[in-house]
């Protein structure tokens, strides 16, 4: 809002020697910067009245599971409130409406994929939370078939129409590459894409989309078992899809490292600017002993959006770096069905997800989450790293 304000008044401002003190707002680096302070800003000062609104509803974690151990492990927690993804949800949008270019095709569809994934998560756990009230009580929240039908419909728009924001015609266009780690993306002279790269179609396309949102929307849903688990690794991943945005939407660094140029994509960098600031924000309040939690409301909405943005800018391989112990931990849930279902009733771990396992194991809470921080952390270095391995 701001930046197209700015730019319906440029001329206006130039002429009267007044751009100069608003300049700064043309610079995309200082936007996303701006927007993750905002962001932040805005979940740690709405923070209590939220939580204080949410407590005196009774919107409060309903301690369901089908695990009597994991019901054990929570019941200190039961009284916490939920849904206090409205904060982080509410925080994205709120910066990207004020300091991204709404004119934007991708930060329009990135908006798309914050209000849907949120009012998802929403619908989940509030059907979740009220399920003891009503006639039966015995529906805990939206079935899995129902989320991945909403999930699956949005990746499917999202897909179709990113597809067509790069040249649909043209056989050789960065913004439908398959990027491979470590490939060269550009010729030795830097003046075309290299040769042997695997371009997508649609088709193909929508697929990756798919597997992305929905694979990182319940990765990190299924992560957030912890106080500050998930929003701490948020923070990091949120912070790494800054950078990749950033250099992805800005020709010379894109070429200088011989990644994918996608124009248009710097603007998502205020998009995940506003990600990373509004899960640290919310982890002012999510550490241990947790004042509140996220809930479907914000683990769908942070996941999907992560997965939004890699597909965006062509970095899925980087972002599942970045997010390996969100992988691990889904992973773990679908080896431990599977293994169940198969055996008849053996497992591979204690519990499912794997903080569960660790935790059942002897490990403290504290201890767990610190350390997949610091994963996570390193992994965010690593995948920096590789970005000039070419």
């Amino acid at each position: 809002m701001l930046y197209n304000l700015l730019d319906a008044l440029r001329d206006g401002l130039i002429d009267n020697n007044l751009y100069r003190f608003v300049m700064v707002f043309d610079q995309v680096q200082f936007r996303a910067i701006f927007a993750a302070l905002l962001a932040f800003g805005i979940v740690v000062g709405f923070g209590k009245p939220v939580i204080r609104w949410l407590t005196a509803k009774k919107i409060g974690d309903a301690g369901l599971t089908d695990a009597a151990a994991l019901e054990q492990a929570a019941a200190s927690k039961k009284n916490t409130p939920t849904m206090g993804g409205i904060l982080i949800a509410g925080a994205i949008a709120a910066s990207t409406l004020l300091l991204a270019d709404l004119g934007n095709r991708y930060v329009q569809m990135a908006l798309i994929a914050i209000v849907w994934l949120a009012v998802l998560g929403g619908v989940d756990d509030w059907l979740k939370l009220t399920a003891s009230s009503r006639p039966g009580g015995s529906r805990q929240g939206l079935h899995a078939w129902e989320k991945l039908v909403f999930q699956f419909g949005l990746a499917f728009l999202l897909g179709w129409f990113t597809f067509n924001l790069g040249e649909t015609d043209a056989p050789r266009d960065l913004a439908h590459v398959l990027n491979i780690p470590f490939q060269k993306t550009y010729d030795a002279a830097g003046l075309g894409p290299s040769d042997g790269l695997i371009y997508l179609g649609r088709a193909g396309f929508i697929v990756f989309t798919i597997l992305m949102i929905s694979g990182m929307s319940n990765a990190v849903n299924i992560t957030d078992g912890m106080d500050g688990l998930a929003s701490g690794m948020s923070t990091a991943v949120g912070l790494g899809l800054l950078v990749l945005c950033l250099i992805a939407g800005e020709r010379l660094a894109a070429h200088y490292l011989l990644m994918p140029h996608i124009p248009g994509t710097a603007e998502l960098g205020v998009v995940a600017g506003a990600l990373t600031g509004a899960c640290l924000g919310f982890l002012w309040w999510n550490c241990a002993p947790a004042s509140v939690f996220m809930g479907d409301t914000g683990a769908l909405c942070i996941g999907g959006l992560i997965g939004y943005l890699a597909v965006a800018i062509r970095q899925e391989a980087l972002v599942l770096l970045i997010s390996g112990v969100m992988l691990l931990e889904i992973g773990s849930v679908a080896l431990q069905v599977a293994y169940f279902k198969a055996t008849g009733g053996k497992r591979i771990f204690r519990c499912a997800p794997f903080h569960w396992h660790l935790h059942m194991g002897g490990w403290s809470e504290q201890k767990i989450v610190a350390r997949f921080w610091i994963v996570t952390v390193v992994l965010l270095a690593l995948a920096m790293a590789t970005i000039k391995l070419r």
